[in-house]
This record gives structure tokens, C-alpha cells and sequence, in this order.
């Protein structure tokens, strides 16, 4: 996401007597511009056509200061403390302060239901770049997809939404399944729906949707790569073959295939 920079010491923010998810927002977001690069914050909007607000910090240190902080809401607070918190982060312009509060919560979808499903599927209409969508959508709303299969019909209600981030969410939201083997179903059905699909940030989601079904199961995925070739737009079949064998990858963009 970001280039490195050298953690700040002040990534954990002081407790207060009478502490609120609010107020404990305001303090990782302080937390955050404090340990910043600007040098490297300029260097971040290379990644994106949109504009972007971001403090430079480098991904693997915005883990670990969420990390470190995860551990101590929840030791204190609990864990609707802490998702409070990180619904107060994903909000607005900044890059690190959405990313942070899908760290602040990765790898804790066993202990979430439905209702904070509802409430992580709320953010995308908080998404402002393919950065902070995918972070979700990859981290939190996909394994929630995958543990409970019920769950991924939400994604052809996504698939027609006006919202280019809702429809980039039904493709990457079935990754975590297809990378298991399942929702191959609902992969081809989805597919189907979105090829005609002109945005550049639907159409690569489905790219890397059709690459990740393809990696988990070749046999079934080429043939039907090989069905649509014809009237898939390149950047979505390329991006789907990029892991093949190239004989393989070559019969499915022969000259000819794939549109526009």
C-alpha cells in the first residue's frame, strides 16, 4: 500500500480515565500522523487515479501498531469496544485510518456474526479507493463470506449497484471461497453478469477473482475462460491467466479474444 517507514514510538495511544470509541479513534488517528512519513505520503498517490490523503506509513507497520492496540482495547474494553473504535476509523479521506481499522479487526471472523457483517457491508459505502476496499472486502467481508455460504448471495445484489466499489466487492468478496474450491456456481454466474461491465476497478476485481479460481482449480476454470474469451474484456482475461501454464494461457488469448 505504502512504502516503509521507520514505526513511530508513539503508535499506542495514552488511556484516558473515561475512555470512548470516539475518543480512542481521535487518539490512534493522532497516533497515526505523528508516525507518518510525508516524504513517502507523496509518494502514495503514484498508486491511485483518485486522490488520495495518506500520513506515508508503511503497511507492515500500521499492522503492528493495530496489533499492539487490538491487544489492549481488548484486554480493557472488550471486543464491541474495539469494533466501535474501528467503526470510527473507517470513515473520511485518510488512507491509514480506514486500513487501521480493518487491522484493528483482521483474523477475528470467528467471532463475528451477522450483525457485524451487516456492519462491515455498510463501509463500502464509506470506500473512497481500491486500497481501503480491499481491505474490507479481502479481509474482513470475504472470510465471513467463506465460513457461511448462505452469506454470498449478497454479492449479485452488490454486482448491480451503481456503486463501483459494491460491484468491485461482489467479485473479490468469493476469492477467500474460491481459493477453498467453492462457489464456483455463483463465480460463472457472477461473471457472467459483470463482463459487459465497463469500470476498470470492477473489471480488474473480476480479474482477480477469475486468477484466484483459476490458480485453486485449473480443470474447471478453463474451460470456462475458454467459453467467454470472445466477449471478456482483456484486462479481465489477462489478468485471469496470468498464473497458467503459458500454453495454456496463450490458447486462452488467442489472437482475437478478448475485448476492450
Amino acid at each position: 500500500m505504502v512504502r516503509r517507514v521507520r514505526a513511530s514510538a508513539r503508535q499506542i495511544p495514552a488511556k484516558r480515565e473515561k475512555q470512548t470509541p470516539a475518543l480512542a479513534a481521535d487518539d490512534i488517528r493522532s497516533a497515526l500522523k505523528d508516525g507518518g512519513s510525508a516524504e513517502n505520503a507523496a509518494g502514495v498517490q503514484w498508486f491511485f487515479k483518485e486522490k488520495i490523503k495518506s500520513h506515508g506509513w508503511y503497511t507492515a507497520d500500521l499492522r503492528r501498531a493495530a496489533v499492539r492496540f487490538r491487544r489492549e482495547v481488548r484486554a480493557e474494553c472488550g471486543l464491541d469496544f474495539l469494533i466501535a473504535v474501528a467503526d470510527c476509523l473507517f470513515v473520511g479521506p485518510v488512507l491509514e485510518e480506514k486500513v487501521a481499522a480493518v487491522f484493528l479487526l483482521e483474523k477475528l471472523d470467528n467471532e463475528f456474526g451477522d450483525r457485524e457483517f451487516r456492519l462491515f457491508e455498510s463501509w463500502l459505502d464509506r470506500v473512497t479507493s481500491w486500497a481501503d476496499h480491499d481491505a474490507l472486502v479481502h479481509d474482513l467481508i470475504a472470510p465471513m463470506i467463506a465460513s457461511k455460504r448462505e452469506r454470498a448471495s449478497l454479492v449479485f445484489r452488490w454486482a448491480k449497484s451503481s456503486n463501483r466499489w459494491r460491484r468491485r466487492a461482489a467479485c473479490v468478496a468469493l476469492i477467500r471461497g474460491a481459493r477453498a474450491k467453492i462457489f464456483f456456481p455463483e463465480i460463472q454466474k457472477l461473471s457472467d453478469f459483470l463482463l459487459p461491465d465497463q469500470d476498470d476497478m470492477v473489471q480488474k476485481g473480476l480479474g482477480w477473482l477469475l486468477r484466484e479460481t483459476a490458480k485453486a482449480d485449473a480443470k474447471q476454470t478453463v474451460p470456462y475462460l475458454m467459453k467467454i474469451r470472445r466477449r471478456a474484456p482483456r484486462l479481465v482475461l489477462r489478468t485471469a491467466c496470468e498464473t497458467l501454464p503459458v500454453a495454456i494461457r496463450k490458447r486462452v488469448l488467442a489472437s482475437g479474444s478478448g475485448k476492450k
